[in-house]
Parts: structure tokens; C-alpha cells; sequence
């Protein structure tokens, strides 16, 4: 049994940072996923996948996986390049792309 802890990604779909404050611990699924032959349905007997736990830290995290007993890998969360850009470059001279509307 793996725990991963990490910081989730901002969704593609918000501008905000909604939800991407706390520290997530989930576990691997320590057996794969099958389609059930009668219903067509996927299922898995590990029931630790449908647990998601959040932490203030990443040090309260680790804490809980060391009291715990549970081995755990840490996904250090990665830094969002911010592109800037004026109005005004829509109409520079420097412009790579046709300026046609």
C-alpha cells in the first residue's frame, strides 16, 4: 500500500485557485481495474482508491503515513509559468503572427 501526496493542479477549465491550497493524499490501487461481464461495468475489490484525504501541510501529511504505518511518496508541486502580455502587442511592429481580423 502506496500513499501519493501532492498538491493538485489548477483544472484547465477555472481561472481561480479553488481547491488547490491543500496537500491531497491518495493511495495506489494495488490491484488492476476489471470489467464486469454481465453489466459491462468497471470495478475494483481495493476499496482504499475511493479514499482522498486533505492536509493544511505537507508535513501533516507525512506525519499521518508515518503514524500510520503507510509507505508514501511525495510529488513536489511544480511552479505555473505565467505568461504576460499587453493589449498594446497586438499591434506591435515586432508582431511574429498576421495581424488581420
Amino acid at each position: 500500500m502506496i500513499a501519493r501526496i501532492y498538491k493538485p493542479a489548477r483544472n484547465a477549465m477555472q481561472s481561480g485557485t479553488a481547491k488547490t491550497k491543500h496537500w491531497v493524499l491518495d493511495y495506489e490501487p494495488d490491484e488492476p481495474r476489471r470489467v464486469e461481464p454481465l453489466m459491462g461495468w468497471t470495478s475494483s475489490g481495493d476499496t482504499r482508491q475511493q479514499v482522498r484525504m486533505r492536509f493544511e501541510t505537507k508535513e501533516e501529511a507525512i506525519a499521518f503515513c508515518e503514524q500510520h504505518g503507510v509507505a508514501y511518496q511525495v510529488l513536489e508541486p511544480k511552479a505555473p509559468s505565467r505568461r504576460t502580455i499587453a493589449y498594446a502587442d497586438n499591434f506591435a511592429y515586432s508582431r511574429r503572427g498576421l495581424w488581420t481580423h
